[in-house]
C-alpha cells in the first residue's frame, strides 16, 4: 500500500533522534535547524539534503524545525467546530464557535490557532458517546467532502501546510457511527467478533476506509481494542468481545484494512475501557484489576494493533489502580510513557480521548492540555475551549513548564503520521456504498449470525410478524423487506412472531409470546428470553438484517459464536 505501512516503531526511532536534535537548538554541520523560539523566524544553518517522500519522519523533523512556537502548539490541537461548512455557517454555529474559540467559522479557527487537525462530530439515538457531542458536522457524503476540502484549503495556508491536515471522526460502525447516510454500513465490532474471521474483518474495514478517504477523512478513531471483561453499556457492542486473543486478531484486521486504504487507525481506549462498567463520559471509571490481568486481558488487542502498524492509540480517562492509582490514564506518565511506549513499544501518535469529558474537565483547558502532553499524549482532542488550551500550552512552553523537547517530539510524531498519509490518490466518491463494499459488509454480517437456542438453521414457519421494542420501526421495516425478498410472507399480525431487541433494551423489552427473539446489540438480554428460538446479529445494519432474513428463511446457517459468555446459554446451539 505504498508509503503508508512504514512501521510506527521504526519511524519512532528516527523521530526520537531527530526531535532530540531539534529541541536541543543544535543545527551544526549535517543537521536540521532547530525550531524557532517565540515565533521568530528560524535561524539559518547548514542542512543536509531535503528528506525524500519515502522518509516521513525526516520530512516531519525538517518541517518541525521551521515552525515557531505558535505553530508548534497548534499542531497538537484537534478540536471540534460548529458548522457543516468550513467558511459559511448559521448564526447558531457562529455563536458556538465564538464560545469555543472566539471565531465564527471552522476555517477561521484553523487559521487563528494554527491547528493540526479537526474532528467531525455527530450523534445518533443509540449513541453512548452523545453526551460529549455538542454539535454535528455530518449530514451526507457530499457535504462531508465539501467540508473537508474547505478545511484543507484553510490549513494549506499555514506554516505546517506541506503536511496534510488531519480530519478525524469516530466511525466505529454500530452504535457509534458519525456518517450514516450514503455509506456502506458495516456490522458492529461485536458482530465481527462473533464471525471470528479476521480476513473478512480486514476486507470490510478496507472498504470502510476507502469510503472515508473518498470523503476526505484520513483519521478514524477506531477500532475499539477494549476487551469486554465487564458488561459495560458504554463499550458493549463496540468491543470485539470478551476473549483477548480473538479480539486481538480482529483489531489487527481492522487496523490493516483501514490503513491499507490510506486512513490512519487509532486503537482505543488504552489501557482498556472494557475492564470497568462505569462510563467515562460521566465519571472516572476505576480499573481495579491486578497488573497481571491487565497484561493477559486488556493489553493483547493493543499489542496486536501496534504490531499491525496502527498509527495512533487513544488514551482513556481511566483510573488504573495497579499502575498509577488516582491518576486518569490521560494524565499518567506511568501508563502512557512507561507502559504504552516503554513496554508495548508504541512509537506512533498518542491521542487523548475527548477533553470535554468530565474526568478531563477537572482541570482548566490549558492546564489539562499541558498535563496530557507531559504524560505522553501527542494530540489533544476536543478541548472545551480552544483559546484557553492554546494559550496554556504556549505559556507553559515559554516558561519552561512544558519542555520544548516534549512539544517538538509530539509535533514531529503528528507530522510523521501526516506525511505517511500524504501523496495517496483520493478514491472516487462513486466507491461509496458500492456493490463490492456492500458485499464485504454482507459477508461479515452473515458470518456473525449466531443461534443460541432452537434447532440450528431451521426455517421459521410463515407467515411471520415482525415486532420490536419501542423506536425501532426503521429496523423492523428493513427486516420485513429482507424477509419478503427471501420469500417469507410477512403479515402485520397473527403470524409467527419474530421480536427484535437492541441497544439499551432489557428484560422489559422482551415479548413473552415471540417464537424467535433476536438481539441486535450485546446478547445479554437473551438470558431472560423465553422464546424457543434465540438468535443474535449484534447489529441492526442493513447487512445484518439481510443475513438474519436468510437464516429465518432457512437459506443460510447461523455460523457465528457468541463473543461474550452468557449465563445459561451456549456460545452456539449449532454443532461445530
Amino acid at each position: 500500500m505504498g508509503r503508508v505501512p512504514i512501521s510506527p516503531r521504526r519511524a519512532g526511532v528516527a523521530v526520537a533522534a531527530l526531535t532530540a536534535l531539534l529541541a536541543s537548538g543544535c543545527a551544526g554541520e549535517g543537521q536540521v535547524p532547530a525550531p524557532a523560539l517565540s515565533g521568530a523566524a528560524p535561524t539559518t544553518s547548514p542542512t543536509v539534503a531535503a528528506p525524500t517522500a519515502d522518509d516521513p519522519a525526516g520530512r516531519a523533523a525538517a518541517l518541525a524545525g521551521t515552525l515557531g512556537d505558535e505553530d508548534l502548539v497548534g499542531q497538537v490541537l484537534m478540536p471540534y467546530a460548529y458548522g457543516s461548512s468550513a467558511t459559511t455557517v448559521t448564526p447558531g454555529s457562529a455563536a458556538g464557535n465564538q464560545t469555543l474559540a472566539g471565531v465564527d467559522t471552522p476555517a477561521e479557527m484553523i487559521a487563528k490557532y494554527r491547528l493540526g487537525g479537526l474532528i467531525l462530530v455527530g450523534f445518533s439515538a443509540d449513541d453512548p458517546t452523545s453526551g460529549n457531542q455538542s454539535t454535528t458536522n455530518v449530514d451526507n457524503p457530499a457535504q462531508v467532502k465539501k467540508l473537508t476540502t474547505g478545511l484543507r484549503e484553510a490549513a494549506g495556508k499555514l506554516a505546517a501546510g506541506p503536511a496534510p491536515f488531519l480530519v478525524g471522526t469516530d466511525q466505529e460502525y454500530g452504535v457509534v457511527t458519525r456518517i450514516t447516510d450514503g455509506v456502506t454500513a458495516l456490522p458492529s465490532a461485536l458482530a465481527a467478533g462473533a464471525a471470528d474471521d479476521p480476513a473478512r474483518t480486514e476486507a470490510a474495514w478496507k472498504a470502510a476506509g476507502t469510503e472515508l478517504a473518498a470523503m476526505g477523512v484520513n483519521l478514524d478513531f477506531a477500532p475499539v481494542a477494549d476487551v469486554l471483561a465487564t458488561r459495560s453499556t458504554v463499550i458493549g457492542s463496540r468491543s470485539f468481545g470478551a476473549d483477548p486473543k480473538r479480539a486481538a486478531a480482529q483489531v489487527a484486521g481492522a487496523v490493516q484494512g483501514l490503513q491499507s486504504a490510506g486512513v490512519a487507525a487509532s486503537v482505543k481506549h488504552f489501557p482498556g475501557h472494557g475492564l470497568s462498567a462505569a462510563d467515562s463520559h460521566q465519571e472516572v471509571p476505576v480499573v481495579a484489576q491486578p497488573r497481571a490481568e491487565l497484561d493477559s486481558v486488556a493489553f493483547p488487542p493493543f499489542r496486536a494493533g501496534i504490531d499491525a502498524g496502527a498509527m495512533a492509540v487513544m488514551s482513556a480517562h481511566l483510573d488504573v489502580t495497579a499502575v498509577d492509582p488516582g491518576t486518569p490514564a490521560t494524565f499518567s506518565r506511568k501508563l502512557l510513557t512507561d507502559v504504552l511506549r516503554g513496554e508495548l513499544g508504541f512509537q506512533g501518535v498518542v491521542i487523548t480521548d475527548g477533553m470535554n469529558m468530565p474526568p478531563a474537565k477537572r482541570y482548566p483547558p490549558g492546564e489539562a492540555a499541558v498535563k496530557a502532553l507531559l504524560a505522553g499524549n501527542d494530540l489533544i482532542l476536543m478541548t472545551p475551549n480552544v483559546g484557553q488550551a492554546y494559550d496554556g500550552l504556549l505559556a507553559a512552553l515559554r516558561d519552561g513548564s512544558l519542555p520544548r523537547e516534549r512539544l517538538v517530539t509530539a509535533v514531529t510524531r503528528v507530522l510523521t503520521m501526516k506525511f505517511r498519509l500524504a501523496d495517496r490518490p483520493t478514491p472516487a466518491m462513486s466507491t461509496l456504498d458500492s456493490a463490492p463494499h456492500r458485499a464485504a459488509a454482507a459477508e461479515l454480517a452473515a458470518a456473525a449470525v449466531t443461534q443460541l437456542r432452537g434447532k440450528c438453521g431451521a426455517a421459521v414457519s410463515g407467515p411471520v410478524t415482525v415486532t420490536t421494542s419501542d423506536g425501532r420501526d426503521k429496523t423492523r421495516a428493513a427486516l420485513t423487506a429482507a424477509l419478503t425478498a427471501a420469500g417469507v410472507r410477512v403479515v402485520s399480525k397473527g403470524g409467527t412472531r419474530v421480536h427484535l431487541v437492541g441497544y439499551g433494551d432489557g428484560p422489559k423489552d422482551l415479548a413473552a409470546g415471540a417464537a424467535v427473539t433476536v438481539a441486535m446489540d450485546t446478547p445479554y438480554v437473551l438470558e431472560k428470553a423465553t422464546s424457543p428460538t434465540l438468535l443474535a446479529t449484534y447489529s441492526s445494519s442493513r447487512a445484518s438484517m439481510t443475513a438474519l432474513a436468510a437464516v429465518l428463511a432457512g437459506k443460510a446457517k447461523p455460523t457465528g459464536r457468541s463473543p461474550v459468555p452468557l449465563t445459561g446459554l451456549p456460545a452456539t446451539s449449532c454443532a461445530s
